[in-house]
């Protein structure tokens, strides 16, 4: 996996929480909860930090159409 520097991380935030964000194994994940009570995980894409939303990177469903 793709280790970000120390810089970007430094000002990386969540677009959820505003809280600034942590690297681990599989992404990053904000180092506060959201309204429901749970951290926020965003994925790298190539390296690349993806920090959309959750429901917003959902494609909608044929039902939803």
């Amino acid at each position: 996996m793709v280790r970000l520097t120390a810089d970007l991380m430094a000002v990386l935030r969540c677009p959820v929480t505003g809280s600034a964000l942590e690297q681990d194994d599989t992404g990053l994940v904000s180092t506060a909860p959201d309204a429901g009570g749970n951290l926020v995980r965003y994925v790298l894409e190539e390296g690349i930090p993806v920090l959309l939303a959750p429901s917003s990177g959902k494609a909608a469903s044929a039902s939803d159409t």
